[in-house]
């Protein structure tokens, strides 16, 4: 993966910024103050980005949240600039053959003026959106025998902990999860961002044991988890967290149902669903924890009652959630097949870009009634 970026996807995008920095160099040149704005934004945003993703691990808490907010905005203040500053030239070239602008020079520094205001103004309702996370309740019934019993869940995915996410946000999320009172915690992937060192130096571990669930706390690994220090680095956060890693595995929980957890889709050896479940009771009803929402059909095919997932963010901002849900059968929300109940989550944090557009960051409370 870290080979196709460097060879496809960072020279296409160094393209991209070239062309931004070029566009809005041109549209500002008759407004000196405002070029001159633009480029230091756009200068040091650039560089904040490469420092923040390779070398934020290293530096202190603070200066690194700061460098990587700064440089992940970059991703997303460019791709904003490069689509409107592309429609402007798209502008210009159907003006040179139709001449329905009087002043192109006037029309390129004022609409640039213009852009770069509502590209900003966006971005601040984007944050917004992520730093309020809404909550998202759903009553999910078994098919199985009924035992007439209730179980209060939390379900989380995508917390995305590290120098970005830090220990005072967690502890927000925290008491955010606690207020509901939950049964039960399910953690669906991604709680580690990528590296261990910057949530062991925060003792982030201190904060997740303070989650209060009578039944436990329960995660999975997400694709994420896979990027750091390796598994048994990832086993062992996870076990001092007092949170219990499900990989492929099973668990009755309270004696009445059973949580199934998944290796997350990028490990190839991982079972299949009907490899965990075997020799279990197929009249208990069955909670299922898989990252990545493919091939849904499978839960349905094993009867499962509900599955949780996450990964995809719900694209994190316009336009990628557009793509995203053409990757995925069902790439956000609420979704019936058969008496399988699935719910993909959003997620509670974020990778990148602190910012909402078109998503919007969430916490689920799920009754699961059986």
């Amino acid at each position: 993966m870290k080979y196709i970026f460097i060879i496809l996807i960072l020279p296409l995008w160094l393209s991209l910024v070239i062309y931004t920095f070029i566009r809005g160099n041109q549209s500002f040149a008759t407004i000196p103050a405002v070029r001159w704005i633009y480029i230091s934004v756009m200068t040091f945003s650039f560089f904040s980005l490469f420092v923040g993703m390779f070398l934020s691990d290293f530096l202190p808490p603070l200066p690194a949240k700061f460098i990587c907010f700064i440089g992940y905005s970059f991703l997303i203040l460019s791709s904003y600039l490069f689509l409107s500053f592309l429609l402007v030239d798209i502008i210009r070239l159907l003006n040179h053959f139709f001449h329905f602008i009087p002043d192109i020079t006037k029309f390129r520094a004022w609409s640039g003026v213009f852009i770069f205001g509502i590209v900003i103004m966006t971005m601040v309702i984007g944050n917004i959106r992520f730093n309020n996370p809404q909550t998202v309740n759903l009553d999910i019934q078994s098919s199985k025998p009924l035992q007439n019993k209730e179980v209060k869940i939390i379900a989380i995915s995508d917390v995305h902990l590290g120098s970005y996410i830090d220990k005072k946000r967690l502890t927000k999320y925290v008491e955010m999860i606690n207020s509901h009172n939950p049964d039960l915690v399910l953690i669906a992937g991604d709680l580690i961002d990528r590296s261990l060192k910057p949530v062991i130096a925060q003792k982030m571990d201190e904060e997740l044991r303070q989650i209060n669930a009578p039944f436990g706390v329960y995660a999975v690994e997400g694709n994420h988890e896979h990027y750091g220090e390796g598994s048994k680095a990832i086993a062992d956060f996870f076990q001092k967290s007092d949170i219990k890693l499900l990989k492929d595995s099973v668990e009755l929980i309270n004696g009445s149902f059973y949580l199934l957890g998944r290796k997350d889709h990028i490990n190839p050896k991982r079972l299949e669903i009907n490899q965990i479940l075997h020799n279990m009771d197929a009249s208990i009803p069955t909670i299922l924890l898989d990252h990545q929402p493919y091939n849904l059909h499978e839960a349905e095919e094993n009867n499962i009652d509900f599955q949780f997932s996450g990964h995809t963010h719900k694209g994190q901002f316009f336009p990628i959630n557009l793509i995203v849900s053409m990757i995925f059968e069902k790439s956000y929300g609420y979704l019936k097949k058969g008496n399988t109940h699935y719910y993909i989550t959003s997620g509670l944090g974020i990778w990148g870009p602190q910012y909402r557009i078109g998503s919007q960051s969430e916490l689920v409370v799920v009754k699961f009634r059986y």
